[in-house]
């Protein structure tokens, strides 16, 4: 800016002075050449009036008067020609007038015989001279004739070229001089003005629209940053408290954005991946993780089109959901979703699991009911064995029956569709009712069960609080020792209701205490059939429990015995 300004006020100057000096050059040569003009015709009036009173004569006295200055051509200013009627030269002042041609084709001399008086212009071939010609007639027909000579207009600005080129180059570096002064001048305020604060009073009224409009320019940016400023603190507050993993890349796989989520679930060291990176700006999406499934989620999406991959990673399973980002039809990038699926998955291969065993348990007693009646009805049993055949039968359908009892009765509590209102149940009245039942099976296997109870209310479903204690009490029982001891204790433990289930069986081993909850899960299968059950006793326990809010632990060690508590709220 500072250098047009600069080169606008030298130009400006220079062009002043040319148009000056072209315009007043002009001026005065207008001017020379009309006081040249008023001569010639006073010149021209005088020598008529001369001639005609004295005729020849005057010119003879009128050029010994003058002498040398009408008889050197290069002094004379004027130059005089007397002429006939029919055009023929009588006397010329600076030539022989025999030697001249006839003049009667001459402009001048033609307009002056027919109007009395005639001028005329004639410019020389090189451009350089003008001759201003002035004719009258005389009162005897004759035409005296006065020419002047003078410098053109163009001849008279070339003439001052060497004087303007002169006066241009002190004019120019005394602009210079001036023009760098007034520049920075006019410049300092400007280079002065503040950006961040511009103020009306430090400026030249001119700028007071600029810096009007910087100030509302700088409000409306202001504003701009402070709503991205909060959409990104919204944006980052939303993707922070996310569970799940979610990353941002370009086009060209390079992460913008991610979340911690993202960093726990695949584990990543930041740190490391910065030194890795040698301090570029972004870091490549590949540095988070370089699994096929992971590279391969990330280009379907980065090519259009949206990927869905499983990821198995350390022990957990997640499912990895990769969309495009398409703005105006060009691929700006991709967003990719970590979803921690470990729980559906477990739940899954649990639907799955207990699919098979729900199979299995049913097709063990439908196949020994089939078995039997199909040798009743060959009439293969003799008579007195067919009731023995009919007790196996009834037993294998009662087998069968609280089977199906026990998936409806976890069916119903998974899915939270009990049909049995909630009351105050008395836990000590429900254990001593479970123990009076079980007293003649305990004493048929050998052992001692006793109950130690203190009352304890709690507000739930008596046949589920019943059928959890009862399953906790036989478990005890059937997988006790011969002598064993089973001790049921019902009080309140840090003002919890609590019912305790202390045994002194079999055990059991650590390896099988995370999954003995779990439907038809089964520490010794063969000793389990022996001893009959459905194998759904301790998850009705689980589900009875979650039911009611409450917490159920366990501890046991092979060989010496299991307690079971639940913890009521």
């Amino acid at each position: 800016m500072k250098r047009r300004i600069f080169r606008s006020i030298c130009m400006v100057a220079l062009l002043s002075m040319f148009l000056g000096t072209w315009t007043a050059t002009s001026i005065l040569g207008k001017e020379e050449t009309r006081q040249t003009h008023e001569e010639v015709k006073r010149e021209v009036n005088y020598l008529a009036a001369g001639l005609e009173e004295n005729g020849s004569e005057y010119l003879k006295e009128l050029e010994r008067l003058e002498g040398e200055h009408l008889t050197d051509p290069d002094k004379r200013i004027s130059r005089i020609t007397w002429i006939t009627a029919d055009g023929t030269v009588i006397y010329d002042s600076y030539a022989d007038p025999s030697s001249l041609p006839n003049h009667s084709d001459r402009p001048e001399v033609k307009e002056a015989i027919e109007n009395g008086e005639g001028e005329t212009f004639r410019v020389s071939d090189t451009l350089a001279e003008q001759t201003y010609y002035y004719a009258k007639r005389l009162n005897g027909g004759t035409i005296i004739r006065v020419a002047s000579t003078t410098r053109t207009d163009l001849a008279s600005v070339i003439h001052t070229v060497p004087a303007m080129l002169a006066m241009a180059a002190v004019i120019f570096g005394i602009t210079m001089i001036l023009a760098d002064a007034q520049t920075k001048r006019i410049v300092k305020p400007i280079n002065e003005l503040d950006p961040d604060d511009p103020k009306t009073d430090q400026i030249y009224e001119e700028l007071d629209p600029l810096v009007r409009s910087l100030q509302r320019q700088k409000q409306t940016i202001q504003q701009q940053i402070q709503t991205l400023r909060e959409k990104q603190e919204e944006f980052t507050a939303i993707t922070e408290n996310m569970k799940e993993g979610f990353i941002v890349v370009d086009s060209k796989a390079n992460v913008i954005s991610y979340n911690s989520s993202a960093v726990r679930i695949l584990d990543v060291d930041i740190k490391n991946i910065e030194n890795q990176e040698n301090g570029q700006e972004h870091k490549n999406v590949l540095s988070f993780n370089r699994s096929a499934s992971f590279r391969e989620v990330v280009d379907d999406a980065l090519h259009g089109e949206r990927g869905e991959q499983n990821l198995e990673l350390n022990g957990r399973y997640y499912q990895l959901i990769a969309s495009p980002v398409v703005e105006s039809g060009d691929r700006r990038g991709a967003v990719v979703v970590i979803l921690d699926v470990t729980e559906q998955q477990n739940r899954e291969e649990l639907r799955r699991e207990f699919t098979a065993n729900v199979s299995h348990e049913l097709k063990t007693p439908l196949t020994s009911i089939s078995g039997y009646a199909e040798i009743m009805k060959n009439g293969l049993v003799r008579p007195e064995d067919m009731g023995r055949f009919s007790e196996k039968i009834y037993m294998e359908a009662q087998r069968l029956i609280t089977l199906v009892g026990d998936i409806i009765k976890l069916s119903r509590l998974d899915e939270e569709k009990v049909e049995i209102e909630k009351t105050d149940v008395d836990l000590c009245q429900i254990a001593a009712g479970v123990v009076t039942r079980l007293k003649e099976t305990a004493r048929t296997n050998g052992i001692e069960i006793s109950l130690t109870a203190k009352p304890a209310v709690v507000r739930g479903a008596s046949q589920i609080l019943d059928e959890m204690i009862f399953n906790l009490c036989e478990n005890a029982v059937k997988y006790n020792r011969p002598h064993g001891k089973v001790e049921v204790i019902v009080d309140r433990v840090n003002n919890h209701p609590t019912v305790t289930v202390k045994d002194t069986g079999i055990g059991i081993a650590e390896k099988d205490q995370d999954r003995i909850f779990e439907r038809f899960y089964r520490v010794d299968k063969s000793h389990s059939r022996q001893i009959g059950g459905t194998g759904l006793g301790l998850s009705i326990v689980k589900h009875g429990a979650i039911y009611h809010k409450a917490k159920v632990e366990m501890e046991s060690k092979l060989g010496v015995g299991t307690t079971i508590k639940i913890i009521f709220p």
